[in-house]
């Protein structure tokens, strides 16, 4: 086999939780450029449009959006049932989503410290981060299971291996307690998709699922100065990634060049854990 041929997707099915998200879109573009079929499943369908010229170009002519809650699993379960009418199994499912809010120094987004962090943030958090990715995994690996071949991708982050340098986030000025800090959720979140990612590979092995995750670091979109050159500054090889430097990653682990890798985290992070 020729190595470009591992990395074939050609008319695989490929189900993206999060699809109308920043890295989302990005991971739909690298399965349909390998040959596969992207289904861009998300709450916000109305960010993609199948219908605008630019969306085959993109994501390929077979390539579909479809409205899901990822924490109602009635809405997960009709997720598949459409995907299944469609086109008839499943063979990939890349667990994208999470709320993620921007922390940034000059966000508007409103902070909240460990010691107010409000309980109903935190349970919507898990919700789409982890449990959806629970539920996805549940509906979409029994029917992959079933079929005796699959693929699941995690996506996690290098906060799942190290702690939020709450530096980067800080504000001239504020008072300590009034200092921006990384969510405690987003940490719990990833940390979780590392766990349940070993559990699913070693509860499937048998079945022929194959599971990983793969841990980011920081993207480059546009964030202040400031912070692009804390962060940088934090990372061995002096920058943030690209937002298409994670494709090559993904289509590694959703291939047949994965094909003996399982229960793995794969970092992609320009070295910030080695440090």
């Amino acid at each position: 086999m020729r190595p470009n041929d591992l990395f074939d997707l050609s008319g695989r099915v490929v189900v993206v939780t999060g699809g109308a998200g920043l890295l989302g879109q990005r991971h739909g573009e690298a399965v349909a450029g390998a040959g596969g079929i992207p289904v861009l499943a998300d709450l916000r369908t109305d960010r993609l449009d199948p219908a605008h010229a630019g969306f085959a170009a993109r994501f390929g002519p077979q390539a579909s959006v479809v409205g899901v809650d990822i924490t109602d699993p009635r809405s997960v379960e009709s997720l598949l049932q459409t995907v299944l009418g469609t086109y008839g199994r499943v063979d990939v499912l890349i667990n994208n989503a999470a709320n993620n809010p921007k922390m940034e120094p000059g966000s508007d987004v409103e902070f909240s410290r460990l010691e107010s962090f409000p309980l109903a943030q935190w349970q919507a958090d898990i919700a789409v981060g982890l449990t959806g990715s629970f539920l996805c995994s549940r509906e979409i690996g029994a029917e992959m299971a079933k079929r005796g071949r699959g693929v699941i991708v995690n996506v996690a982050s290098d906060l799942a291996l190290i702690g939020p340098d709450q530096r980067l986030y800080r504000k001239d000025g504020l008072a300590e307690d009034l200092q921006p800090v990384k969510p405690v959720t987003y940490s719990v979140v990833k940390s979780g998709l590392i766990g349940l990612t070993r559990y699913l590979a070693t509860y499937w092995a048998s079945a022929g699922v194959r599971v990983n995750a793969i841990s980011p670091g920081g993207v480059y979109t546009d964030q202040t100065e400031d912070f692009v050159q804390r962060l940088s500054s934090l990372i061995p090889m002096g920058r943030m990634a690209n937002v298409d430097e994670y494709a090559g990653a993904i289509l590694f682990l959703c291939s047949d060049a994965s094909s003996y890798m399982t229960g793995a985290n794969l970092v992609v992070d320009g070295g910030r854990t080695a440090w």
